[in-house]
């Protein structure tokens, strides 16, 4: 296999040929087992490195009666402990500021990211330089496999701050070859400059979030502008769900006349771009000589069979700072065996990560995820760009009302705004099967995000403070 050792090794000079369509075509393309029985090995020294490094790992692994000579197959892995994120963030308080999971001194911390801490302490990055290198080289590949080279520009317009996904999209561009453009986004009147500098540049990849290049072509739009006049080839997406739903695919497609491709994982998984969208546009592969991933039950935490739902785990395989060995993830998924119509041998998530499981809400008995919404009603004709989705309590009976702009074009007046909300409301109450009340608003009624979009309120927790539930 090519260049893969332990630690990781690579050749920053190495660029494939253009032509070629595999970064690492024996990696890539080789037959499933094979590759396992070096993933195996290599999860076994992983595991050596961390055990040796890491005292949050040696107690977790002693309690659990876990040791590493004992891992000689995939079944003994899936034994080994997940490692939660609450967990993390009671280890950094306990052991600050990264933690008793960090394996290398303080001082070989070169790059510090983390969460946003909006839901709690927020969890502190330290990586290492050789992780960042690794970092780099891996995302290089990933960005390959969509057909990205090194004559192309590549337009990150994303937030620049603790989040790792513009970094690392910045990181990636650079090692393959590409010009990196960094223009960022969060700052006033900055898209509408968007707008400007990509008219000028013609930068053939973007980079972002699908709700920015949502709003970043409705700004060049309402200016007389065309997106297509950009002239993207690739939007490459992570951060929130979105780019493998086929109806907001098809308008970021239609706008932009480019390809669109899904990535993303965790943050605290980077490279984040182990699963990764090809060439193939077949969903997103688990890239799994990079970060091993399992998807697994949520209760057993045991592997499901391949067509199967459920939540994916993740084992980093060249991380040295902070290793995350056996991650949960809380997300949702369905994974496929390949090979990929590219000729990689990864599994495939053919729907993409399409939801958690804490954002699941529960309404009179059918359980409804946030995405399956925004599937259907960006789907609708007439729809306007935004909704908002809230869940609120009548007595003692929950109840889902949506939100909806309606498209200034073709639905003005109020016989046509009502047969848009009745068409709305049909289609959410045939395919989540719990009566749905929608509300028609104009268009422009919400504000518009350049980062990930919010647009869940639930009102039920308002009641539980009242009545003390």
């Amino acid at each position: 296999m090519e260049q893969w050792s332990w630690p990781p090794r690579y050749d920053d000079g190495y660029v494939p040929p253009v032509d070629q369509e595999h970064w690492f075509p024996v990696r890539e393309t080789m037959d499933p087992q094979e590759r396992n029985v070096a993933i195996l090995q290599r999860l076994r020294e992983v595991m050596a490195y961390a055990y040796e490094h890491a005292p949050f790992y040696r107690r977790k692994w002693d309690a659990a009666g876990v040791e590493v000579g004992d891992v000689r197959t995939f079944a003994d892995f899936e034994r080994v402990p997940v490692v939660t994120k609450e967990e993390l963030r009671a280890a950094q308080a306990e052991h600050p500021p990264f933690g008793d999971y960090l394996c290398i001194p303080e001082t070989n911390v070169v790059r510090v990211h983390g969460t946003s801490g909006t839901t709690g302490r927020p969890t502190a990055f330290g990586i290492g330089r050789e992780d960042w290198r690794s970092i780099a080289n891996a995302h290089a590949r990933v960005m390959w496999s969509m057909g990205i080279r090194p004559s192309d520009t590549v337009f990150v317009g994303s937030v620049f701050s603790l989040y790792m996904g513009s970094w690392a999209a910045l990181l990636g561009a650079e090692r393959l070859g590409a010009a990196a453009f960094p223009f960022g986004a969060g700052v006033a009147g900055q898209t509408q400059r968007a707008v400007n500098w990509m008219r000028q540049m013609k930068p053939a990849v973007f980079y972002g979030t699908p709700s920015y290049a949502l709003r970043l072509a409705e700004v060049a739009e309402e200016g007389g502008v065309d997106p297509r006049e950009f002239g993207i080839r690739i939007l490459f997406f992570s951060g929130e769900p979105g780019a493998a739903i086929p109806s907001i695919r098809r308008q970021i497609e239609s706008r932009y006349g480019g390809k669109v491709f899904d990535s993303g994982s965790m943050a605290e998984m980077s490279p984040w771009m182990n699963l990764g969208e090809t060439s193939a546009q077949a969903g997103m592969l688990c890239w799994q000589d990079i970060v091993y991933t399992e998807v697994v039950d949520p209760s057993s935490h045991a592997a499901v069979a391949y067509g199967s739902e459920g939540t994916p785990v993740y084992t980093h395989l060249e991380r040295t700072s902070q290793p995350m060995i056996r991650l949960l993830s809380g997300d949702l998924t369905r994974w496929e065996a390949g090979p990929s119509p590219c000729g990689r041998t990864y599994p495939i998530l053919p729907r993409g990560i399409y939801g958690r499981i804490d954002d699941q809400f529960t309404i009179r008995g059918e359980n409804v995820y946030p995405s399956t919404i925004s599937e259907i009603v960006t789907s609708l004709p007439g729809y306007g760009g935004e909704h908002r989705i809230i869940v609120s309590r009548e007595e003692t009976m929950d109840s889902l009302a949506v939100q909806i702009e309606y498209s200034a074009n073709g639905t003005a007046d109020a016989g046509a705004v009502e047969a848009f909300r009745i068409a709305a409301q049909d289609a959410l109450r045939t395919t989540l099967g719990v009566s749905t009340h929608v509300v028609a608003v104009p268009q422009n009624t919400f504000e518009r995000s350049e980062f990930k979009a919010r647009r869940v309120i639930d009102e039920r927790d308002l009641f539980r403070e009242v009545v003390g539930a």
